[in-house]
């Protein structure tokens, strides 16, 4: 009987081990200086070229590089940074310039920053990403997090709200979260006004929901750039990769942007690249 009861509890503990998940292995941060965030496997994977342009290229956006750029500093210092969300106009660099900052930073201290990025729709992963850094307090983590906002019912940014700094674990001291977004508080305007229309107290339905962008204490806004700097970033660009800048090159940048109806760093990078390809010339 003893040994019977013996087999039996031997094999609960085999389907129990199988049943547990498999543990995780802690990632390999000498890989890489940029990593992906793998949701479904709770691991990150290495990034070996990060698709940054170099910093002095980003034109029109002084300011708020600057303070970004210091921003970053202080952080892989190990002095107190903030969150940063950069909110505003499509195209003008908000992805550009938290990549080129990275790089920046790293080139004057090879390793002293690693940049993880987690997607939009893995938001709700966030504590565990953040369980796996935190572990690992020799190094210092950008997280970063391209084109954030919530639709509808989507709840996930309440698990946001407590990573940034409400939950009862915090942010980790070696963690910073930059953002990118095209709307200032994340959420479209039709959904606080819906909770504003249908909640027994309105003004603190809205404020819960405005007040995720307040957890981010450095907000960095992007406007529609000018016709003169959309020209300075075509010329920028055609320097940088010894385009000769002129009155061809100035009405061809013109032409273009007509055509796109828009004016940003993005097509200015994009009418670069259809430029030099009509002139044979590689960029590179």
């Amino acid at each position: 009987m003893e040994n019977d009861i013996q087999r039996l509890l031997g094999r609960i503990a085999d389907a129990l081990e199988r049943l547990a998940p498999a543990a995780v292995t802690a990632p390999d941060w000498s890989a890489a200086d940029a990593f992906v965030w793998e949701a479904g496997s709770l691991g990150v994977t290495p990034v070996p070229t990060v698709a940054a342009v170099p910093i002095d290229l980003l034109r029109g956006i002084d300011r708020v590089r600057d303070l970004l750029v210091d921003n970053t500093k202080r952080f892989a210092a190990g002095l107190p940074a903030n969150n940063t969300l950069l909110w505003g106009a499509r195209g003008m660099g908000k992805s550009s310039l938290i990549k080129a900052a990275h790089a920046e930073i790293n080139a004057e201290g090879p390793g002293r920053l690693i940049l993880i990025e987690i997607h939009r729709e893995d938001i709700e992963t966030l504590p565990a990403l953040l369980r796996h850094l935190r572990a690992s307090t020799e190094l210092r983590f950008i997280v970063f997090c391209d084109d954030l906002s919530f639709e509808g019912e989507d709840q996930s940014y309440k698990s946001l709200k407590a990573v940034l700094d409400g939950g009862i674990e915090g942010r980790p001291a070696n963690v910073i979260f930059y953002a990118t977004s095209n709307r200032r508080h994340l959420l479209p305007r039709d959904m606080m006004e819906n909770e504003r229309s249908t909640a027994i107290n309105p003004g603190e339905a809205v404020e819960e929901k405005v007040s995720l962008s307040d957890r981010f204490g450095l907000w960095l806004g992007f406007h529609k750039c000018s016709q003169d700097e959309y020209l300075a970033m075509c010329d920028g660009y055609a320097a940088h990769f010894r385009i000769a800048t002129g009155e061809a090159l100035t009405a061809a940048a013109i032409e273009w942007t007509a055509t796109r109806g828009a004016r940003s760093g993005r097509v200015a990078w994009q009418f670069i690249q259809d430029y030099a390809g009509s002139l044979g010339k590689r960029l590179g």
